[in-house]
């Protein structure tokens, strides 16, 4: 292996530690110069590096996460999406409901009560029909056509 080689696969590993560190800590503030302190990076050269080997942004991967496990604590259907919000790490319903929206297609409540009309539905087909779009926005599924 040659210099960059060696470089490459340093990167490589300091990303993954990056995002082993967004998939533990989710629910605690973060941002992303915090997560470049943590790997001795600027917050620039973390978020470009992060972005070449995961395609998508620190950020990105951390509101994925936060939505997915709010997801399931939406359909478990124990916690009012106020309680969600702030469990997986939110500071703001408003925040948490439109990026729940713009991830998932519909507003946490309106998941919520689908969820529960999922029952009987076996696990691995309900986490492909509601799972979150990643990189991208839902479609919205209120639009109409002209």
């Amino acid at each position: 292996m040659n210099h960059a080689d060696d470089a490459r696969l340093r990167e490589l590993v300091l990303m993954r530690r990056v995002r082993d560190r967004i998939d533990r800590e989710y629910s605690k503030p973060l941002d992303v110069e915090a997560l470049a302190r943590g790997v001795h990076m600027s917050a620039g050269h973390l978020s470009r590096t992060f972005r070449d080997t995961y395609g998508e942004s620190p950020y990105s991967y951390l509101m994925t996460r936060r939505i997915e496990r709010a997801m399931a604590l939406l359909r478990r259907g124990d916690l009012s999406v106020t309680e969600v919000c702030f469990e997986v790490g939110f500071s703001s319903l408003g925040t948490f409901s439109t990026r729940f929206s713009e991830l998932v297609g519909v507003s946490p409540s309106v998941y919520r009560e689908r969820a529960a009309h999922v029952d009987g539905i076996p696990t691995f087909q309900a986490k492909q029909v509601i799972r979150p779009i990643r990189n991208q926005e839902a479609p919205r599924t209120d639009a109409h056509l002209a």
